[in-house]
């Protein structure tokens, strides 16, 4: 592919990476991207045969943003609560990135929308998923949370992956504007706090 092709290819996945962000993954079409990145209707086709390769092609953006925020985030914490404080911060730079990127967060995790296997999509993202998973497995062995999953027979990816599914509905649910109502709450942390009781149980005081 020439330097030029390279660039078009480029301007169109930050073309649809700004509608996403402003205008919703609903905004994704072909022509509306080609619109925003200044092209003819039919020039992403040159490069994205498919809409999915395209769609694909925006959501890597979004989890290649997320896994920085995950990155810095673990780089920057300081953990005197160990595994579990280190697992609570990470959930909140998710939840920070679904409330302030909200379109990307939606198509993100879209799988009727996008091609995993293609463009790197499940490399990008699987590693954010095991992170969270290494994590449950270091707080679990924690003794300074009283649960009792020393008799859990669930396993840890198990316990991760209905931790992620918490976090995700919490989220939707509060961009949504369903939670702050339903709970009363116009603070997210709270919720955190009990997804995190409710997978790991409470910490001990």
């Amino acid at each position: 592919m020439s330097e030029q092709d390279t660039g078009l290819r480029a301007r169109l996945i930050d073309a649809g990476v700004e509608l996403v962000n402003t205008e919703g993954a609903q905004a994704l079409s072909l022509r509306e991207i080609a619109r925003q990145a200044g092209v003819s209707h039919g020039a992403p086709r040159r490069y994205f045969p498919t809409h999915l390769e395209l769609l694909s092609a925006i959501a890597r953006r979004g989890f290649a943003e997320l896994a920085d925020r995950a990155e810095r985030t673990m780089a920057t914490t300081t953990a005197p609560g160990g595994p579990r404080e280190q697992l609570a911060a990470l959930s909140r730079a998710y939840l920070d990135f679904a409330l302030t990127r909200r379109g990307m967060f939606e198509l993100m995790f879209r799988h009727d929308l996008l091609e995993s296997n293609q463009l790197g999509l499940r490399e990008t993202s699987l590693p954010l998923f095991a992170l969270l998973a290494d994590l449950v497995t270091r707080a679990r062995r924690n003794p300074s949370t009283d649960s009792a999953t020393g008799t859990d027979p669930a396993p840890s990816a198990v316990v991760a992956a209905a931790l992620w599914a918490n976090l995700h509905g919490i989220a939707q649910l509060w961009l949504w504007g369903s939670l702050p109502l339903a709970a009363g709450l116009d603070d997210i942390e709270p919720l955190l706090q009990a997804a995190l009781d409710a997978h790991l149980g409470p910490v001990r005081r």
